[in-house]
């Protein structure tokens, strides 16, 4: 679960009034996501729920666009909640809205924008966007009248994580084949001796069913239905919870989220240095990133790391802004495209560009296209 360290500066409260940004466990962000007391998002504000990979992207991308955009600004509420680390609390996402049930996940955010909810008063949508780590499901709406439109925004890999040398090492090979995780999955292999690694039972883990990373991982493992033998309790790309501190855990991990947390972020409870990223800290605990198919998930070293574009194309995947379908020739609604379009700052603004590096994530010539 996650917990907040607030640590407030003049300068952060300055910030505050411009955005409210996510933040990990016993993160160290000088700026907290939920708008502080006293401030709430207005009607005609842009703001977004949903995924747990890109919500500190967001954060980053919301706090640099309201510097030097008057109105109307963009926020974005974290997964789970940045104090406590509740899952499903309840929040007011704009002035004049209902309360709802924080959406933690892509799936959670998508069916809250779906939702179509206004406040009632002035017209205006209490979501405009969901952050999302995957893509478009079979049951997700169409991408058409009345549907949504999945934004392109980055690219990320997803790989599997056990435990690091530093923490006592894992029973698992370093490598593993999609054919191995399918099985393992499907708990038709069931010990670490079956696919290379030691004599001890696999312990598999997934995160929570609403997650992005859940979705796209189990996609790309040919998947449907996990096991019987499969956890699902964990919070995603996160290595801090106890149940993961065992030699026998496999768990999916995204990449980026990775890097961002070893390389870019400070350690939590620590307040960040000018060079590391205001938003999050390093989650990774007890985590490592293995190979897949013989190919590694990064390449460089060091901050230069970066998720390896020739990793196994099925864990490659985009990261979106889902936005309601628009019969423009962008399909993004005209009030979004200034954020989301390919012309719009995700996209073109070269202070996003580097935050989207920041935290961990490769730069596409795609950002901006719906489908």
């Amino acid at each position: 679960m996650r917990k907040l360290t607030k640590l407030l500066t003049g300068t952060a409260a300055a910030a505050i009034s411009l955005t409210f940004v996510a933040s990990g466990i016993a993160s160290a962000s000088p700026v907290v996501n939920d708008p502080p007391k006293g401030v709430t998002p207005k009607a005609t504000d842009v703001v977004g729920v949903g995924s747990d990979t890109i919500e500190f992207l967001l954060d980053q991308l919301s706090v640099d666009y309201n510097k030097s955009h008057a109105t109307p600004h963009l926020y974005s509420w974290d997964a789970t909640n940045p104090t406590t680390g509740a899952v499903g609390d309840k929040i007011v996402t704009k002035a004049g809205c209902a309360k709802i049930a924080r959406p933690d996940g892509s799936s959670a955010g998508i069916a809250a924008l779906d939702n179509n909810t206004l406040d009632g008063k002035t017209g205006h949508f209490c979501i405009d966007f969901a952050r999302s780590s995957r893509g478009r499901a079979a049951t997700d709406p169409k991408f058409g009248p009345g549907g949504i439109s999945f934004v392109a925004l980055a690219k990320d890999a997803v790989t599997y994580a056990t435990r690091d040398k530093a923490h006592g090492g894992t029973d698992a090979p370093a490598n593993l084949s999609t054919a191995q995780l399918t099985n393992i999955y499907l708990c038709k292999v069931t010990n670490w001796k079956q696919v290379g690694g030691k004599n001890a039972a696999i312990k598999p883990f997934l995160p929570q069913t609403g997650s992005g990373t859940r979705a796209f991982f189990l996609k790309a493992i040919n998947v449907t239905t996990p096991g019987t033998c499969v956890n699902s309790s964990v919070q995603e790309n996160e290595g801090t919870n106890p149940a993961l501190n065992s030699g026998n855990v496999i768990v999916p991990f995204s990449t980026a989220k990775f890097i961002a947390e070893v390389f870019h972020s400070a350690k939590c409870g620590k307040k960040p240095t000018g060079t590391q990223n205001m938003f999050g800290c390093d989650t990774h605990g007890v985590l490592g990133l293995n190979n897949i198919n013989g190919t590694k998930p990064t390449v460089g070293t060091g901050v230069n790391t970066t998720p390896n574009p020739a990793f196994t194309p099925a864990f490659v995947r985009f990261v979106y802004d889902v936005v309601r379908w628009s019969n423009t020739g962008s399909h993004i609604p005209p009030y979004e495209q200034g954020f989301f379009g390919r012309g719009g700052y995700f996209c073109s603004n070269p202070t996003a560009e580097k935050d989207i590096r920041s935290y961990g994530f490769l730069i596409t010539p795609l950002c901006g296209v719906a489908s």
